[in-house]
């Protein structure tokens, strides 16, 4: 039902998950993540759980390729089910159960792995990695979203397309871009819109948030207001 991407930024260290598929709300069960432990993607057959669990599981400081094991070695549905993982190492691993509609499979690069079913076929994949890795010049989201778009031209789902969303996390357990096409005829075209718009003042807020360094955040509004008048200074267009 999905294909998606999981990375990590080599430059921030920050984690990112993108999806779309032909199914309602992808955004709400597929990511998940958190800053300096890793990301997960969980989807085909979905187990919320294996999100839930893993990122627990990776907390602890285990390895990609242990929360795979682990989580789907204690699921009987794992067959239907597909599943992969991005530790604080930046290592990767994947699983493709073997009843999974197809197409289905996973491909794997430096930092990053495409995972998805249900696909026109293996181009999916190689696609979406290929613009990953070919687009490193780009901002870190929006590198994660030409590379579902590559996907998309591809072919991408078999069935058509509904939704899609990206997550971000920089160092802190909650996103720093948090985006979701629920229902769309063109889902990855409103993802990309919703971007842009985000780069106006979402970008500046979410600089102001609590973090562990600072856990009250910048919650003076003439302070707030000078970091949103700086960073749309710094948009094309937006002034000195």
């Amino acid at each position: 039902m999905t294909w998606s991407i999981i990375a990590k930024a080599p430059d921030t260290g920050a984690y990112g998950v993108a999806v779309a598929t032909r199914s309602l709300a992808v955004g709400g069960l597929v990511p998940h993540g958190a800053g300096r432990i890793g990301a997960i993607a969980a989807q085909a057959r979905v187990n919320p759980l294996w999100g839930v669990d893993g990122l627990r599981f990776l907390a602890e400081g285990r390895s990609a390729h242990e929360v795979v094991e682990i989580v789907t070695r204690a699921d009987e549905g794992r067959a239907k089910r597909q599943l992969h993982v991005i530790d604080a190492r930046g290592q990767v691993f994947a699983h493709t159960g073997g009843d999974c509609v197809g197409w289905a499979g996973h491909a794997a690069g430096d930092g990053v792995s495409v995972a998805g079913n249900m696909l026109t076929g293996p181009a999916v994949v190689q696609a979406t990695l290929r613009a990953f890795q070919e687009k490193a010049a780009l901002p870190f989201a929006e590198r994660l979203i030409a590379a579902l778009d590559a996907g998309q031209a591809a072919g991408g789902d078999k069935r058509g397309r509904q939704s899609a969303a990206i997550k971000v996390w920089g160092g802190e357990p909650y996103p720093i871009l948090d985006l979701r096409t629920d229902d769309h005829p063109e889902p990855l075209a409103e993802l990309r819109r919703l971007y842009d718009l985000a780069q106006d003042r979402y970008v500046a807020i979410a600089a102001a948030m609590a973090t562990r360094m600072n856990p009250f955040g910048v919650y003076d509004t003439a302070e707030r207001d000078r970091m949103i008048a700086a960073h749309l200074g710094k948009r094309p267009g937006g002034g000195a």
